[in-house]
C-alpha cells in the first residue's frame, strides 16, 4: 500500500503546507485588493462598502487599519453640498431652486466624465438591476440624462438596457429621438405604437406639422425601422378609421426618406401591391428613380390604365409621382411635353386624382369613373392657359374658366405650383398695373376652394413677405407687401387663423418688420373677427395689439375703438400669464 501511495507522488507532509502557503498569498492579495478600494475619496460613501470590508475580514484584515484609511481618505463631498444647500435655503433661495441647481451641475458633471467601459463592468459586476438606477429613471431630469448619454455612447450596454427599463416603465413617448430605442424592436415598437397614437390623437395639419418631423427622423433611423414602420402603417392604412391619415404619415415620412438622399421607391411600390403588375411597377420605378417622366414609360401606363382591367389606382398616387406630373403639366419645369402624348400625361393626372375603387377582402368590386372625363378635361384647359404664352389680358378674359376649374383640387394643386413659379421672377412685380394681380387673386380662390392647401398658400406668401425687391421702389415694397398680408388675412377668414398670426407674432418679436405692415395688419384683422375667441388666438395675437408702437395710433382716448374693445374684452374672459 505505500508502494501505491508513492506511485501518486503524494507527500503527505509537504500538501498542508503548501495549501497554508496558498491560503496565505490568496488572504494578502483579498487585503490588498480591498485596502486599494479603501484608499479611493470617500468610499466610505459607495454602496459597495460593506462587500468590501465583508471580504478584508474575512481575509484577516485589521479594523484598525480600516478607520484609518476610511478616517483619512473621507473628504464628505455629498455632505458638504447638502451643507452649501442648507446654506442656500437659508439666504433665501427656494428648496426646488437649489435643487435644481445641484442636479443640473451633477448632470454636467456625469456628462463631462462618463466613462461607458467603467458603466458596464458596474453593470455586470452586480449581476442584477442596480436599486439606485431604477431609483433614477422614476424621475425625468434622470430620464434626460440617459436620453444624452445614450446618444453619445449608442454601444454601452449599461445604456441600452437603461433605456430598455425606461420604456418598460411606460416612458415610450419621450424616446423617439434616442437612436438607442431603435436597435432594439421591442423598444421601438412601444415608440412607434405611441407617437402615432399621439398624432392621431391631435388631428389636424398643424400637429402633423408639428410630430412629422422627428418622427420621420426617428423612423429613417436605419432601413429596418424604415422598413418596418411602413409595413405596420400599411396595414393600419386599410382601416376605416383613421386608415387616411396613418397613410398620409406614411407619405410623409417617404418623402422625409427622399429628400435625405434614400431611394425607397422599391419598398414604397412593393407595399402598395406593384409585384402583381411587373410592367407598372417597372415604369413607375424607372420615372421615379430618374425624377423625370418619360414618354415612353407613360405611354405603358397610360395603355395598362386604359384598359378594361386597369392596374390599382394606388400605384399612381405616390406623391413623388404626382408630384412630376403636377411640375410637368402645369410649369416650366422638366422636359417640354410632346404634344403627341399631353393627352396621356393628361389622362393618367386625372385617372389618379378621380378615380374611386370599392375593394372587398382583397379584391377589387368596382372601379367608379364617373369624374374622370371632367377633371381630365379641366386638367387640359387649364393646362393650356398657364402653358400656352397667354399674356395677362387673354388670362382676365378666360378668368371664368380658371375660376370654376380650380374647383378640381388637382387642377388648384397645379395653378398653384404655375403661380409660385411666376411670381417668383424677380421682375414679375416690376410689370403689374393693378394694386392686387391676377395671380394673387387666383391665389385667394384656390384658398376659398381649398383647406387642404392652405399651408402650402401661406409658405408662398410668407416667401412673398420676406423677399427684397430690392428693384422697387420703398414705397412700393411697402405696398406690396400690404397686398401680400391682404392675402394673409383673406387666408385667416377661411380657417387659417393660428399659423398666420403666429408668423406676424413672430416677425413683431423679432422686430425686423417695417411696424406700419404689422399695424396694416391689425387693422384687418380687427375689421373681420368678433367674440368668442379661442385661448390660442388671444394668448397668439393680443401681445401684438397691446404693443403701443403698433396699436396706440389705432385707439382713442375714450378707449371707444375695435382694438381697445378686443384688449378690454381678452382681459375680462382670459386669464393671462406673463
Amino acid at each position: 500500500m505505500e508502494d501505491s501511495d508513492g506511485s501518486w507522488g503524494s507527500d503527505p507532509d509537504v500538501q498542508p503546507m503548501d495549501a497554508a502557503v496558498d491560503a496565505e498569498e490568496d488572504s494578502e492579495t483579498v487585503k490588498t485588493t480591498c485596502i486599494s478600494q479603501m484608499e479611493g475619496k470617500d468610499f466610505i460613501m459607495e454602496s459597495s462598502i460593506f462587500t468590501c470590508l465583508k471580504k478584508y475580514f474575512q481575509a484577516g484584515g485589521m479594523p484598525e487599519r480600516v478607520v484609518e484609511l476610511l478616517s483619512d481618505n473621507y473628504t464628505a463631498v455629498a455632505q458638504t453640498v447638502n451643507l452649501l444647500a442648507e446654506w442656500l435655503i437659508m439666504c433665501g433661495l427656494a428648496p426646488t431652486e437649489v435643487q435644481d441647481l445641484v442636479e443640473d451641475h451633477l448632470k454636467d458633471l456625469l456628462l463631462k466624465h462618463f466613462d461607458p467601459k467603467k458603466a458596464d463592468t458596474i453593470f455586470t459586476e452586480q449581476g442584477e438591476t442596480p436599486s439606485w438606477l431604477e431609483s433614477m429613471i422614476a424621475h425625468q431630469k434622470w430620464r434626460q440624462l440617459f436620453y444624452k448619454l445614450a446618444e453619445e455612447y449608442p454601444d454601452c450596454l449599461m445604456l441600452n438596457f437603461t433605456i430598455k427599463l425606461i420604456s418598460d416603465a411606460g416612458y415610450q413617448a419621450e424616446i423617439t429621438n434616442v437612436s438607442t430605442a431603435c436597435t432594439q424592436i421591442e423598444v421601438f415598437s412601444r415608440v412607434l405604437r405611441t407617437s402615432l397614437a399621439t398624432i392621431l390623437e391631435d388631428g389636424g395639419e398643424e400637429a402633423l406639422n408639428r410630430h412629422i418631423p422627428e418622427f420621420a427622423k426617428m423612423v429613417c433611423h436605419a432601413e429596418h425601422t424604415y422598413l418596418y414602420t411602413q409595413v405596420v402603417m400599411a396595414v393600419l392604412a386599410q382601416e376605416k378609421r383613421g386608415g387616411s391619415v396613418v397613410r398620409r404619415i406614411s407619405q410623409e415620412v417617404q418623402k422625409y426618406a427622399r429628400q435625405r438622399g434614400h431611394d425607397v421607391t422599391h419598398i414604397t411600390l412593393a407595399l402598395s401591391g406593384a409585384s402583381s403588375h411587373p410592367r407598372a411597377r417597372q415604369g413607375i420605378m424607372a420615372m421615379l428613380s430618374k425624377g423625370q417622366l418619360n414618354p415612353g414609360d407613360v405611354t405603358t401606363l397610360h395603355k395598362l390604365y386604359s384598359s378594361d382591367d386597369p392596374p390599382p389606382v394606388a400605384l399612381l398616387r405616390n406623391p413623388l409621382f404626382l408630384e412630376l406630373f403636377v411640375e410637368s403639366l402645369f410649369t416650366s419645369k422638366g422636359p417640354k411635353i410632346n404634344p403627341d402624348h399631353k393627352h396621356k400625361y393628361i389622362y393618367l393626372l386625372a385617372y389618379a386624382a378621380s378615380v374611386n375603387e370599392k375593394w372587398h377582402k382583397g379584391e377589387r368590386r368596382t372601379i367608379l369613373r364617373d369624374e374622370l372625363i371632367q377633371t381630365s378635361q379641366a386638367i387640359d384647359k387649364v393646362h393650356h392657359l398657364v402653358c400656352g404664352g397667354q399674356g395677362q389680358m387673354e388670362l382676365l378674359s378666360e378668368i371664368g374658366t380658371l375660376y370654376h376649374c380650380i374647383r378640381y383640387p388637382v387642377v388648384a394643386t397645379g395653378v398653384l405650383r404655375w403661380i409660385d413659379q411666376t411670381v417668383s421672377d424677380p421682375t414679375y412685380f416690376e410689370k403689374q398695373m393693378d394694386h392686387t394681380p391676377l395671380h394673387l387673386t387666383l391665389l385667394d380662390e384656390i384658398v376659398s376652394c381649398h383647406q387642404l392647401i392652405h399651408q402650402d398658400a401661406l409658405r408662398l406668401l410668407i416667401r412673398l413677405f420676406e423677399q427684397p425687391f430690392p428693384e422697387l421702389d420703398t414705397l412700393v415694397q411697402l405696398e406690396l407687401k400690404k397686398t401680400v398680408l391682404d392675402r394673409m388675412v383673406h387666408l385667416m377668414s377661411r380657417g387659417c387663423v393660428l399659423p398666420v398670426v403666429s408668423y406676424i407674432r413672430e416677425c413683431t418679436d423679432k422686430q425686423d418688420t417695417d411696424v406700419s405692415l404689422i399695424r396694416h395688419f391689425v387693422m384687418e384683422v380687427v375689421d373681420i373677427i368678433c367674440p368668442p375667441y379661442t385661448s390660442d388666438f388671444v394668448h397668439m395675437f393680443l401681445p401684438i395689439i397691446e404693443n403701443d408702437s403698433i396699436t396706440s395710433s389705432l385707439r382713442n382716448d375714450d378707449g371707444n375703438d375695435p382694438v381697445s374693445d378686443f384688449i378690454v374684452h381678452c382681459k375680462t374672459n382670459f386669464i393671462m400669464v406673463t
